[in-house]
């Protein structure tokens, strides 16, 4: 995949569900080009984009700078992750992590000044899109998601608690929060890491429910604007594709089961639990018919960002893709987009 080039057509709404991403502190040409002819969603930032604030300011500039340029004007999704402790791409608030949050005497007050301590960081550095917070309900201590103290705790309703304070906070402010790793990554053992290798995660459906899914309700009723599905798999849900890829996953549970209407976000297409799904194109593909609207290509190689967009707008010109579920999908970043303020 593609085996056809793609209509021009098709190639810019397909752009419109990319997040791109790059080496080095300064955003490429070629990045550039397709920012201003309209073929981008948005960019992914990491510590290697960062090397002090204020080339971080000067790259945001130019990346908003080709956004004007482009035929709709539209911002820029630029986004990161900032969920705070050890997983903190720019210097700033939140210093704290979510196990320290959770362990609080205030918690709800304590990852509500994080929530807006995320947004003050990202909001001065000229990012409106945080990859945060972590839902997941950790199972067992020091295990994946507990061992770099990225979850608010073992029990569903606190870690809700928590982390709709931080988004509530954070979303005030006007950068837009992100739910994730739905159903759950509160399961995977020390080494179960969807980065690296290929997981399963076969708990039971009624306790996924129960404790996976739980904090989702209440991010949902919250006004959470972004949800980012795991790489795992659940056999309880789908016993074949990982969460991301997985309708019966996104579309079932997420949408009409939980009533999500906001935008859909991938973790990484290039991780190592996505293995046996193909290349780039194949992996891009396979999430746009799961349900996924933006997809996440975060290997700092705008290629990558390319190879994906051809093969989804590929996927569109062949009916592979439904071109009203596509139009809705494109329709729902925009959304999301044309809710900031220009620069």
């Amino acid at each position: 995949m593609p085996t056809a080039a793609p209509t021009a057509a098709s190639l810019r709404l397909a752009g419109r569900r990319i997040v791109y991403s790059y080496r080095g502190d300064t955003p490429p040409p070629e990045l550039l080009d397709t920012i201003r002819a309209g073929r981008a969603a948005g960019v992914i930032l990491f510590k290697e984009n960062a090397p002090s604030p204020e080339q971080l300011r000067v790259a945001m500039q130019i990346l908003k700078g080709a956004a004007q340029e482009s035929p709709s004007g539209a911002p820029l999704l630029l986004m990161t992750d900032q969920e705070g402790g050890k997983v903190r791409r720019l210097p700033g608030e939140p210093v704290r992590s979510a196990r320290q949050t959770g362990a609080a005497a205030d918690p709800a007050g304590d990852a509500a000044r994080s929530g807006a301590g995320a947004a003050g960081t990202l909001i001065d550095a000229g990012l409106n899109v945080n990859l945060a917070p972590v839902l997941d309900v950790f199972d067992a201590p020091d295990n994946f998601i507990d061992h770099f103290e990225r979850s608010y705790g073992g029990n569903p309703e606190a870690v809700a608690e928590s982390a709709t304070a931080f988004l509530a906070a954070q979303q005030q402010l006007g950068v837009a929060a992100t739910a994730k790793h739905f159903p759950g990554l509160g399961a995977a053992a020390r080494d179960e890491n969807t980065d690296e290798r290929p997981v399963v995660l076969p708990v039971p459906l009624a306790e996924l429910r129960a404790r996976g899914e739980e904090p989702y309700r209440a991010a949902i009723a919250g006004g959470v604007r972004l949800v980012m599905a795991s790489w795992a798999v659940y056999p309880a849900l789908d016993a074949e594709r990982p969460a991301g890829l997985s309708g019966a996953v996104v579309q079932g549970e997420l949408r009409r089961r939980l009533g999500f209407r906001g935008v859909t976000v991938t973790d990484a297409l290039e991780a190592g639990a996505l293995a046996a799904f193909g290349d780039t194109g194949e992996r891009a593909v396979a999430a746009a018919l799961a349900g996924m609207d933006l997809l996440l290509c975060s290997a700092r190689d705008v290629q990558q960002g390319d190879a994906a967009a051809e093969a989804i707008a590929v996927a569109l010109d062949s009916g592979r893709l439904d071109a009203g579920e596509f139009s809705s999908a494109v329709g729902r970043v925009d959304t999301l987009r044309t809710s900031f303020s220009r620069p």
